[in-house]
């Protein structure tokens, strides 16, 4: 996908435009984070998602009634952004010191599914992603109707994308977030 002016990496020699690349982490990302305008405000909330690969969308869901799906209505245009964090990289100047990550950013217009198969879909996609070992009509009752009046679905059509990685070889010292070294004497 061509990106636009916007989605453009500043950082050439971090940009990715692999998209099977950028798949691959939309397709594995716990958490997303949809940006929203209302008014000049921005917004932005964490939201479990998922990457629905034919329809090049996203699709997550939301309160009936609030302040995204009011967004969304009076101003189509969103952000969604995913990352994951690599090793931490000390260094002997506190400037220099960095963090290995991968990240994409959508860009694209947010809609309120209507369509109660869509919907549906939607939902079990978000079911098979985040509680894949149980099966619906075996460990729980599937979406009916009725619920589908107690939540929003949205859904996110891609228009332009990019993605960002900072990975680095063999570096002294570096670790996890959470998992510091232990110092050798």
């Amino acid at each position: 996908m061509e990106p636009q002016d916007y989605s453009r990496v500043r950082r050439a020699d971090r940009a990715v435009e692999d998209e099977a690349w950028i798949v691959a982490i939309l397709e594995r990302a716990a958490i997303g984070f949809l940006a929203t305008v209302s008014e000049g405000q921005p917004f932005i909330n964490s939201n479990l998602f998922v990457y629905d690969r034919p329809a090049r969308a996203l699709y997550l869901h939301t309160a009936r009634k609030g302040r995204t799906r009011t967004n969304v209505e009076h101003d189509p245009r969103v952000c969604f952004t995913v990352a994951e964090m690599g090793r931490l990289l000390p260094a002997d100047v506190a400037l220099e010191f960095s963090v290995e990550y991968s990240s994409v950013v959508v860009f694209g217009r947010a809609s309120v599914v209507e369509d109660e198969d869509e919907a549906t879909t939607a939902l079990q996609m978000l079911l098979d992603k985040y509680f894949a070992h149980l099966r619906p009509g075996r460990d729980y009752r599937p979406p009916v109707p009725e619920e589908l009046k107690r939540t929003t679905v949205l859904r996110v059509d891609v228009e332009s994308w990019s993605g960002k990685k900072k990975e680095v070889g063999d570096f002294p010292g570096a670790f996890l977030y959470g998992a510091p070294p232990v110092e050798q004497k």
